[in-house]
């Protein structure tokens, strides 16, 4: 009888052969048992002929991807109701909740299937990959608004995301992970380089500011003055592309003793999850937004808070949970990539972005941000900037950071800026 052909499984078990045990087979079995002619040999997936063993993709991206993160994926439950509210109209109050707490599970799925999508190329491109899509969802978010006109929410959330990082998630990184450990270090170079170019982006923030008050948008020279500060950042943003995917890579790399991840599902099936949930998040933000003027009506929360507070939140929450965690297990690189990497990253490629998308679309988007918020822009990157000028880090320093943070809430809390 000649041996049977493989049988696929799981990438994450060893693959199964059935082979067959002829009479001259020494086959040990105990006394009264009948003989099997097959015995099952266990072989791991690549050693087997020539076959592709992959995933099975349905079952593995439901439970692994979508449904797998505790109460995070829960939240994917109130999708069909925040469909219904937006069509049905039950209030901007509603509207806004139940998209809001669908986009946070949604973020985080974008996160995986761009992961995926990485590991299935080379260092370089998967380096470029990650770069690109980090803040999709700060990105889909910010241009939704900004076809909406909403330019105010725009301001707010994209300068809401850098202030949660670099205050907030870099503060808890420190302030957690020094419950633990009395004292860690970090990357003093890698920190520096971002810290650079975040008081560089600080530099084309405060650039329209002697061409006109922060509501004289349409004024061309503060037009101009702003495309034009968007394209160096843009600029700024390839050349660190280069620096950090190519020539100083030895500097980036993690030096935590990681394991290598490998891919869970098919290339296929991550373009068609990442297309799917762009689409999705997309969707859903729209409803979003266009919930936001009827919720501040209602709550009277004011729309400084609603941009730079809470929307950041959406995009960021898993993001932030992750870099707490690794930082308590004393991978401080790796939670000071996730925090100040994604502060550049908005920075220097979002802010810019919606600055060109505007100019493209017809949308008079500028980096005349108003005064105040920009005052605390740069404060906070100076505060930042001291913090980690000494490459170690503790307790105390996070809880600066934080309670820096819940002071300008304080303050956005407080902050009436009209539309225009």
């Amino acid at each position: 009888m000649s041996d049977l052909q493989p049988i696929a499984t799981s990438s994450r078990q060893p693959a199964r052969r059935l082979v067959s045990v002829g009479p001259e087979d020494d086959v040990e079995r105990a006394p009264g048992e009948r003989m099997s002619f097959f015995h099952v040999d266990y072989t791991e997936p690549e050693t087997i002929g020539d076959l592709s063993y992959e995933p099975t993709t349905v079952s593995q991206v439901l439970r692994e991807i979508v449904l797998g993160k505790g109460p995070i994926s829960w939240c994917l439950a109130c999708a069909p109701f925040a469909l219904l509210s937006f069509y049905s109209q039950i209030g901007a109050t509603w509207v806004f909740w139940l998209n809001f707490i669908t986009m946070i599970p949604l973020a985080s799925i974008l996160g995986d299937f761009t992961e995926e999508l990485a590991l299935h190329t080379n260092d370089t491109i998967g380096g470029l990959i990650n770069a690109s899509f980090g803040n999709a969802v700060e990105v889909v978010v910010a241009i939704n608004a900004l076809l909406a006109g909403e330019i105010r929410v725009v301001q707010g959330s994209l300068l809401g995301s850098i202030f949660s990082n670099l205050l907030l998630v870099l503060g808890s990184c420190f302030f957690f992970g020094g419950l633990r450990h009395q004292e860690q270090s970090f990357n003093a170079t890698a920190a520096s380089a971002n810290m650079g170019l975040l008081a560089l982006s600080s530099i084309a923030l405060v650039l329209p500011t002697p061409f006109a008050e922060y509501y004289e948008l349409h004024d061309e020279q503060v037009l101009m003055v702003s495309r034009l500060a968007a394209v160096f950042l843009l600029c700024m943003y390839a050349q660190l592309l280069v620096f950090q995917l190519h020539t100083h890579t030895n500097i980036f790399q993690n030096e935590e003793g990681e394991d290598e991840q490998s891919a869970r599902v098919s290339m296929t099936v991550a373009v068609f999850g990442l297309l799917v949930t762009t689409l999705l998040v997309a969707l859903f933000s729209n409803f979003l937004v266009d919930s936001i003027d009827g919720f501040t009506e209602a709550s009277g929360i004011s729309r400084t808070f609603v941009g730079i507070v809470l929307i950041p939140i959406v995009g960021n929450a898993v993001e932030h949970i992750t870099a707490v965690t690794v930082a308590m297990k004393n991978k401080m690189d790796l939670a000071m990539g996730i925090a100040l990497g994604s502060s550049t990253q908005i920075s220097l490629l979002v802010v810019p972005l919606t600055v060109i998308v505007g100019w493209v679309v017809g949308v008079d988007m500028t980096l005349n941000f108003p005064h105040f918020e920009i005052a605390l822009y740069i404060l906070s990157i100076f505060t930042v900037s001291i913090v980690l000028s000494n490459p170690t880090c503790n307790w105390l320093e996070g809880s600066l950071l934080i309670t820096t943070y819940v002071m300008l809430a304080v303050g956005f809390w407080y902050e009436k800026i009209e539309n225009y």
